[in-house]
Formats: C-alpha cells, structure tokens, sequence
C-alpha cells in the first residue's frame, strides 16, 4: 500500500527541506482551521438565539458532539496514516467535511440534532486533516526542526481561526446569523481539497516498512500512561482544550450578557486565535532552541490567569486584555506540547503516538463542554470559568515536577547543547 492514494512520488532521500510542499501544507492548514473557524463566534449564539435553548449544558452540546469525533479521528488517523500513507487520510478529511457548512446553513428549529450531525463530520474532519498536516511536515522538516513543523501548522490554522472568527462575526452584524457567514466554510472545504490533491505523500519508505502492528487499545495504553512524563504531557493537552472549550463554547455568551453586538462578539473571540496563532511562529522554533517543559508549564500559568482576568472584568478592553494573554499561553504550550510528545516517540511509530497524544487533547472540548456547562447551568458562567482556570493553573504544576526536559538536543543538566545528539527513534 506503499503509493496508494499518493497522487505522486513519494521523497525519500531529501538532501534539502521541499519548501515549496511545506507552503502548501501550510495554506492546506490555513484552510481547516477556516472550516472550524466558522464557528467560534456563531454556534453558541445559534444555539441561543435561534434554536431557543436555555441550558448551557444543551448549548454545548455541539462540542461534546465535535469533541469525541475529533478525539476518536485523531486515534485512527495517526494509526492509519502510518499503513495507508498521510495523503489518503487528508483527502478522506476533506470529503467528510463537504457537508458542514450546509448543514449549519439550513438547519432549523428546532432541529438542534442537525447541528450536533454536523460538529461530528467536523470532528472528523478536523482530526484527518489536522493531524496529517501535522505529521507530513515533520515527515519533511525533520528531527530538529520538530517545533518548527508544529508552529508552522498550528500558527497557519489558528490565525485562520481567528480571520474567520472575525469576518464571520462581522457578516453576521450585517446580514444575521445565517446563511451567508458560512458561505466561508465552503470555500475553505472546496479549496481545501482542491489544494490537497497537489501535496504529494510524505509518508518516509524506510519508516514504513519498520511500523509494527498490534490492537488499536494496546496503543492507546502505550502511548496514553506507562510512564508519567508522557502521561502529565496528555494531561496537559486534555486541560488546554478544556479551557478552549469553555472559551470557545461560553465566552460568546459571557460578552452577550454586557449586550455586546455580534461584530464586538466576533472582535473578542478572534482575538484569541489571532495572537496564539501568530506568536507559535516565534513559540514553536523557540522551543528547539530553549526546551519544551518551561515553555508548557509557563504557558499554561498564563492560560489561567487569562482566564482570571476574564472572569473578573465587564468592558471590552479588560476582555481584550484576557483574550491576549490566553493567546499568549496557549501559543507557549500548543506547538510545544506536540513537540514534547514526538521528542519521546519512536520514528517508525509517531504518527500513531501523536494521534494517541491529540485523541486525550481533543477529549478536553469534552470534558470542558460537559463540566463547565452544568457548573454555568447550576452556579453560572463566572463559577465555570474560575474553576477551569484553577484547573489550568494545577496542570502547570504538574508539567513543572513531573516532565523533564524533552528535547533530544539538550544535555543532561537541561541546557542547550551546541552538539546535538543523533535524533531519536
């Protein structure tokens, strides 16, 4: 199966770096977090305004439906990639997701379960298509160009997040909620796949004859809490998605409640991808160079007193302020998370490792969606926002006395060696 689905040749021997294949899974990547984007501002003002639901937990139902697919996509992408090749799960991707933006145009009233139907074929979406994107360009950067890989693609997608986030914002200030702001999901889906088809198959000939097989539950046990530098890692991941998902599911109806317009709405809930996504330029080679377990722990600090700050203001630049400095700590510890868990994954396997890490990451909508719903439903949206930035706040603990450095590159005091050892398998 060694060339199926890869529309072209595969590289093997790579004397330099295929930049121009890198760009174009970078603008690939842009566009699947266009495809997401097209929600952060408007499913729960959806959910509220035009579906009439009154419960939190109902609201965000959405992303327990998005999570689980995206978690379970993630699990099997990585597995599958490392058998079928990265192409055919990226393009698989993109069909799945041709649907969404409809659905989310047409759904109506009170048919809440066609919203749900859509979020799970945006899991998937996102959990194929993000993922391969991921791991075909650190197929194509290499070992010591890992954090480079990562804050390529997360930079790439979560501005895109942001862009969209904001202009769908503001096209819903103009024009209402539906239909026309999700006209941006379909042109990112169609132009994503279209984009696909030219990125040829990264999958490396040596590694994959060398991936082993076995059960799917005996790698997610491998891969999930033998040891608990990798475990605490997974953690960290499951608590970073658990505040995205308080942030992305109840900061809409947290600014609402000052009766803040829909493009105000979409100005705050952009800002955050915006600046997590522009800074993991600086963030993902940052963490080659400095090390990945002070970049984690200090990022998730931050994350939580973002969300402090959030908590405990009412005006829009008091809410500027918090986005930022969410952005700030999610752009520190995102890339860097990914990076800590492929510097301990062996070569032939890291796809599925990385898939394992992503399938507890993307468990954190989940978990967020379904705790700090029913404590904004029972004590309200500041008692849900203050204990998961307590929450934050503990994983950074963990991070600082359970994670050692990671970073094959550096010696054994945790310092930058200018002689980097061999990469690690």
């Amino acid at each position: 199966m060694a060339n199926a689905g890869s529309g072209g040749s595969k590289p093997t021997k790579r004397s330099g770096i295929p930049w121009g294949i890198v760009g174009l899974l970078v603008a690939t990547n842009a566009l699947v977090g266009a495809t997401v984007g097209i929600e952060r501002t408007l499913v729960p003002l959806l959910g509220e305004r035009e579906f009439a639901l009154s419960s939190h937990v109902g609201i965000l139902s959405f992303l327990l439906a998005f999570s689980l697919a995206k978690a379970f996509s993630n699990l099997f992408a990585g597995r599958l990639a490392e058998h079928g090749g990265r192409k055919r799960i990226l393009l698989i991707g993109w069909v799945v997701g041709i649907p969404v933006p409809l659905l989310l145009m047409f759904a109506s009233a009170p048919h809440w379960e066609l919203v749900l139907f859509a979020n799970v074929l945006l899991g998937v979406n996102q959990g194929f298509c993000w993922s391969m994107t991921l791991v075909m360009k650190v197929d194509l950067l290499g070992e010591e160009r890992r954090g480079l890989a990562a804050g390529l693609n997360e930079s790439a997608g979560y501005v895109a997040v942001g862009v969209t986030a904001l202009f769908t914002g503001y096209l819903a200030s103009l024009f209402g909620l539906r239909p026309l702001p999700f006209v941006i999901g379909i042109v990112a889906v169609l132009g994503g796949l279209g984009l696909s088809l030219f990125i040829p198959e990264t999958h490396p000939n040596d590694l994959e004859r060398k991936a082993t097989g076995g059960a799917l539950l005996a790698w997610l046990g491998k891969y999930s809490w033998r040891d608990s530098r990798r475990a605490t890692l997974n953690v960290a991941g499951l608590v970073n998605n658990f505040n995205d998902g308080v942030v992305w599911g109840l900061f809409p109806l947290l600014f609402a409640t000052a009766l803040l317009d829909t493009a105000a709405i979409g100005f705050l809930v952009a800002l955050y991808p915006l600046v997590w996504g522009f800074l993991q330029l600086g963030t993902g080679p940052l963490s080659d160079r400095i090390g990945r377990r002070w970049l984690i722990a200090g990022g998730m600090t931050v994350q939580g007193l973002g969300l402090v700050v959030a908590v405990s203001v009412s005006s829009v630049l008091s809410w500027s302020a918090a986005m930022i400095l969410l952005g700030m700590g999610t752009a520190m510890a995102y890339p860097t998370l990914l990076s800590a868990v492929g510097d301990i994954s062996p070569a032939a396997e890291r796809a599925t490792s990385l898939g394992v890490y992503r399938f507890w990451r993307d468990l954190g909508f989940a978990v967020g969606a379904l705790s700090a719903g029913i404590l904004a439903d029972l004590a309200g949206l500041s008692w849900a926002i203050g204990v998961t930035a307590g929450v934050t706040f503990l994983s950074g603990i963990l991070v600082t006395v359970l994670v050692k450095e990671t970073k094959p590159s550096f010696n054994a005091g945790g310092g930058w060696n200018p002689h980097p050892e061999s990469p690690s398998t």
